[in-house]
């Protein structure tokens, strides 16, 4: 299951008690205070691993509690600190508080770590407290709380290029066809559940990332279809790749307008995704009449100054030039993380 969205509870672990002790031994009289502090309270670090792709463990367990520090003892014995506690996530989340929703950490590397609550400090024992003055000190500190707090994980997957369009455009198909996804593909509107990763192979030594997410639609940004949840997963591309269906299936749907449509849902979730640079993939040129359509189309399409090339992700044509364009527009456009 791919959960890319969930809310845990950390609590860091509370510092231990200082002690109050004296020492006591035959023929040692006045000894003195030798009571040992509080060990510090252990912290809970968020970690990215490579290894992760979903959110899904951390839905099912949402506490998470670091260790307390051991509580000080006589004969100036020092409490041991508490253990840290490490959560793995998926390389690409971002940590923030639900609380205002501030950004604590955005995780785009493998290791990388953040302390999200520290633990709290242990208390000092009377040993701390002995002076001129104050010989016998018969108190000591109490450890401090840890900290506490709600957390919201939010999961952007990293990919070069994010493929988008309507439902049944053939983006399933395609990201089957350049690589080994192998999501789900059938014959009715929002197949596409979840975002599925490719990794493709355009030559020796040269490949990108691929995602494709479900399906868009008219007013998808005020809920329609399945939202617009899933762009944020393609807000860290470098590079948009646009299907659209050439087919005659639906008459009514103009290839110009699609486009323009889509492209107003990206810009109500994102202005700056809107902007992102976009290659048009006419597809199911296979398709009777298809060819011909994108004839009478190509040149309303070539106003909208993109690259575009009609491929059929089913049978692989057109496909190999519009790769090559992909790594070409990959080297020179930078990353966005």
């Amino acid at each position: 299951m791919f959960i890319d969205e969930v809310k845990i509870y950390v609590k860091a672990g509370d510092g231990g008690n200082g002690c109050v002790s004296f020492r006591r031994e035959k023929y040692i009289p006045r000894g003195g205070p030798n009571g040992g502090d509080g060990g510090n309270g252990g912290d809970i670090i968020i970690r990215a691993d490579i290894n992760l792709n979903t959110l899904l463990d951390l839905r099912y367990q949402q506490h998470y509690f670091a260790d307390r520090g051991v509580h000080g003892r006589g004969s100036d014995r020092h409490g041991r600190r508490g253990n840290n506690y490490i959560i793995k996530i998926p390389v690409g989340t971002i940590v923030k508080k639900v609380e205002g929703s501030e950004i604590l950490a955005d995780l785009v590397e493998d290791q990388q770590e953040v302390v999200v609550v520290k633990g709290g400090k242990g208390g000092r024992g009377n040993a701390r407290f002995k002076s001129s003055i104050n010989r016998a000190p018969r108190y000591a500190e109490d450890g401090l709380a840890g900290e506490e707090c709600w957390l919201r994980l939010e999961l952007k997957i990293l990919a070069d290029v994010g493929i988008i369009g309507y439902p049944n455009a053939g983006k399933s198909t395609l990201i089957c066809k350049i690589s080994s996804a192998r999501p789900k593909i059938a014959d009715y509107p929002f197949t596409t559940l979840v975002p599925n990763l490719g990794m493709v192979s355009t030559g020796e030594f040269q490949s990108f990332v691929a995602a494709d997410i479900p399906g868009l639609i008219e007013g998808a940004h005020k809920g329609k279809g399945l939202g617009t949840r899933f762009l944020r997963h393609i807000e860290r591309t470098k590079l948009l790749l646009h299907v659209i269906d050439m087919s005659a299936g639906d008459k009514k749907r103009d290839p110009i307008s699609d486009f323009s449509t889509l492209n107003q849902e990206l810009y109500h979730f994102n202005k700056e995704l809107a902007s992102r640079p976009q290659v048009i993939a006419a597809n199911k040129i296979d398709l009777p009449q298809a060819m011909e359509r994108f004839n009478q189309y190509k040149t309303s399409l070539g106003k909208l100054n993109h690259k575009i090339f009609p491929i059929s992700a089913v049978t692989g044509e057109g496909i190999k030039p519009l790769l090559d364009y992909i790594m070409e527009m990959l080297s020179k456009v930078k990353g966005v993380r």
